[in-house]
């Protein structure tokens, strides 16, 4: 089976290179350019509040991927899955961030927190639907640290 992907946009922002590990995404504000073709997909998204971003991490080294990693550089729990992480060195290099929604005009979203550097690829993009999304029983692993 082959699988092929063509990006929908692009991530425009100030964030020209991977940033420290401490950097705080949650502040960076970024826009999405959609191909113009698609921008009658965005129709009534404004009336989400957050979304989720699909994107690829085109700058992560295939040859970087491993299968036990440190989650998020924090040494001290010991290494995990690859599928147990968020790390950008995967064997497919997919990634998905919640993001919040500030604008929508034509092609173009601005949103703050999507935690992608300028020029990234966007895959896809889908609402953030609470029933959906989320759910009470959900459990995470201790060693994931809240920021």
């Amino acid at each position: 089976m082959n699988v092929q992907m063509k990006p929908i946009g692009t991530v425009i922002n100030a964030i020209t290179q991977k940033p420290e590990q401490t950097f705080k995404w949650e502040d960076v504000v970024s826009e999405i350019h959609l191909k113009p073709e698609l921008a009658e997909g965005l129709t009534r998204i404004e009336e989400f509040s957050h979304l989720n971003i699909i994107w690829s991490p085109h700058q992560s080294p295939p040859e970087g991927m491993a299968l036990l990693v440190y989650p998020r550089g924090q040494t001290e729990f010991g290494k995990v899955g690859v599928f147990a992480s968020r790390s950008p060195f995967r064997p497919n290099p997919i990634a998905k961030t919640l993001v919040r929604l500030l604008e929508h005009k034509g092609n173009v979203l601005k949103v703050k927190g999507l935690d992608a550097i300028n020029g990234t690829p966007v895959l896809d993009i889908k609402p953030f639907i609470t029933d959906y999304d989320s759910d009470k029983e959900a459990t995470v692993a201790p060693w994931i640290k809240k920021t």
